[in-house]
C-alpha cells in the first residue's frame, strides 16, 4: 500500500510539473494541449469545479438529451455525460485533434458505450447542425478557439430554444478567460446568463439561448 501511495504521489507530482511547464509554453506560443499530453488531464490537480460530475449536475443533464462536448479532449466529461443521457440520448464529441478523438473512442469501447459520435473539426467551421442540441459544454476550451465570437455564434445556432451552454474556466489554464470577457462574448452571440458558480479564478457559467 505504501508503494502504491508513493507511486500515485510521484504520478501526481509529474503531472503537475508537466501541466505547469505546458502552461508557460502554451501562454507564450498560443498552443492547445497536444493529444500525447492527454495522460496528464485525469490526475486530480485543480479545484472541485473541474469535477466532471459536478459540471454535469449543474448543467441538469437528463436521460434522452443531446449534448455537444466541444473540445472534448480525451473524454473526461464525455464518458460520464454519455452515461447520463443513456441509450435514448446522444453525445457529440468535437475536437480538432484526431489523437484526442482516438482516446475517446478507446474509452467508449472499454466502457461499452455506443451513444457518442465523434466529430473531427473546430468550432466556427460549420460542423454543427442547427437547433439540435439540448445542452453544450466548453470545459477550459474557449480560450483555445481562434475566433471565439464565431464559436459561440455556432453553438447558439446549434442549441434548441431554451438550450444551455456551460462554460467552465480555471485560472491556471494557459488560455483562461475572465468572467467579464465570457459574458460580453456570450451577449453578442445572443446568450443570457442563467447561473454562475464559483469565483473569479475558477467558475462555471451557464448560458441560455432564448
Amino acid at each position: 500500500m505504501r508503494r502504491l501511495l508513493k507511486l500515485l504521489g510521484i504520478i501526481a507530482a509529474v503531472s503537475a510539473l508537466v501541466r505547469v511547464g505546458w502552461h508557460v509554453v502554451a501562454r507564450w506560443r498560443g498552443l492547445v494541449l497536444p493529444s500525447w499530453l492527454a495522460w496528464s488531464l485525469p490526475i486530480p490537480v485543480g479545484p472541485a469545479i473541474l469535477n466532471p460530475e459536478l459540471i454535469l449536475d449543474r448543467l441538469d443533464l437528463q436521460p434522452g438529451m443531446r449534448l455537444l462536448d466541444a473540445g472534448c479532449g480525451p473524454g473526461r466529461v464525455t464518458i460520464p455525460a454519455a452515461r447520463r443521457v443513456g441509450p435514448a440520448g446522444e453525445v457529440v464529441a468535437l475536437d480538432i485533434q484526431p489523437g484526442m478523438l482516438g482516446r475517446v473512442e478507446q474509452r467508449l469501447a472499454a466502457a461499452g458505450l455506443a451513444n457518442v459520435r465523434t466529430v473531427l473539426g473546430g468550432l466556427g467551421e460549420g460542423k454543427l447542425e442547427a437547433g439540435t442540441f439540448d445542452r453544450a459544454l466548453l470545459v477550459t476550451v474557449l480560450g483555445e478557439v481562434p475566433d471565439r465570437s464565431a464559436a459561440l455564434a455556432e453553438i447558439h445556432a446549434a442549441l434548441k430554444h431554451g438550450g444551455i451552454l456551460s462554460v467552465t474556466e480555471f485560472a491556471l489554464d494557459p488560455h483562461f478567460q475572465r468572467r467579464s470577457k465570457v459574458k460580453a462574448l456570450a451577449a453578442r452571440a445572443g446568450f443570457g446568463v442563467a447561473d454562475l458558480y464559483g469565483g473569479r479564478l475558477a467558475y462555471t457559467m451557464n448560458l441560455v439561448r432564448d
